[in-house]
């Protein structure tokens, strides 16, 4: 999702530390890890969104992608994750430590690297960055850096159009976890998608936290908070593109008897969220891991492109899930949808 934007993964040998940025002018590691011994291994580093690894999101997805290059060998990992409300200078200060030790290529997890990404790739030019989910001209672009971006807008499209044939209600609901113009792609699509299905249903939107407050994407309480008060409000589905935040909107469906739709990764299977993956309708799934592996495997093949690389549906970047079978009575409906969408006859919006 996010920066979202919207990771139970298995830490497959991966040794976590923890510790935590300090200050606006400087940062000590947040939590790090490092695995592989191969002094002649591709050294990649790796700085995550706040949440880091078991997010169930977002981070979990990416580290799904460099689970699967860690396996093939030939890589060694360094990584390091944000801490709630530190400054852009403790995310650039993450960035220099991964460059000064020498990893090449890094890959920044999240939008909100982005002013740091340009500042870091820009002074170590002969390092290689990528920047999942940005691309703004002038901060973070450059010869050095590619851009990892996705259409959540239509992922978010096909997730509503499930909440919409399913809903009994005619009410559904979106909790966005900041409210950025990320999110905000994830919030128009699912809106498009519903009122392509229903034009009469109502869609009740809730941001748990405004920038600079970027909390919203690590804080379950809130967001259990936020749907409750959707399904109180008529909502029987609500959709939260809310990274770490988004069990809360599990638990509160959970407690309501109503359900909600998972985001970034399949959040059925996650484990850490077992005891609520009954009412996971379906989620958008955003394929982060895809866009690891592919830049990794770039810089292995000396095929690295500086620029914007879309993931989109056509190109397999996004998806929706299907476990748990919850929607299997209306997938041929959702795959007609999807590929009204691919072929161009529906152009799914992507701002307000």
């Amino acid at each position: 999702m996010r920066g979202t934007a919207l990771v139970a993964v298995g830490l497959a040998g991966l040794l976590t530390l923890a510790a935590c940025g300090s200050g606006s002018g400087g940062s000590t590691p947040a939590a790090s890890g490092t695995s592989g011994g191969n002094s002649s291994a591709l050294k990649v580093g790796v700085a995550y969104d706040v949440g880091g690894r078991g997010d169930q999101s977002f981070n979990d997805s990416a580290a799904r992608g460099l689970d699967k290059e860690k396996s093939t060998g030939g890589i060694t990992v360094r990584e390091l994750a944000a801490t709630q409300g530190e400054t852009d200078a403790q995310k650039e200060d993450r960035l220099r430590q991964l460059a000064e030790g020498g990893y090449n290529p890094i890959i920044a997890i999240g939008f909100a690297y982005a002013g740091a990404v340009g500042k870091v790739a820009k002074d170590t030019p002969d390092t290689k960055f990528a920047i999942i989910d940005d691309f703004t001209p002038g901060t973070d672009t450059g010869p050095n850096i590619e851009n990892l971006t996705f259409a959540e807008n239509e992922g978010s499209f096909l997730v509503g159009v499930a909440a919409a044939l399913k809903s009994k209600t005619g009410n559904v609901g979106f909790v966005g976890g900041v409210d950025t113009p990320l999110i905000q792609k994830f919030e128009v699509g699912y809106i498009a998608g519903v009122k392509a299905v229903k034009p009469a249903d109502t869609v009740q939107v809730k941001y748990i936290s405004e920038p600079p407050d970027f909390g919203g994407f690590n804080d379950p309480a809130k967001g259990e908070t936020a749907a409750d008060g959707m399904f109180d409000a008529g909502a029987d589905i609500v959709y939260g593109a809310a990274g770490g935040s988004g069990s809360g909107v599990f638990k509160a469906a959970k407690a309501k008897g109503k359900l909600g739709i998972g985001v970034d990764s399949d959040q059925y299977n996650q484990p850490a969220l077992a005891d609520v993956k009954d009412v996971i309708l379906t989620s958008m799934v955003k394929q982060v891991d895809l866009a690891v592996t592919d830049f990794i495997d770039s810089i292995k093949a000396n095929k690295f492109t500086a620029g914007n690389k879309v993931y989109d549906l056509k190109a397999g970047g996004i998806q929706y899930s299907t476990s748990g079978g919850k929607i299997d009575d209306i997938k041929a409906q959702l795959e007609d949808y999807k590929q009204k969408i691919i072929s161009g006859q529906i152009k799914v919006p992507a701002t307000k």
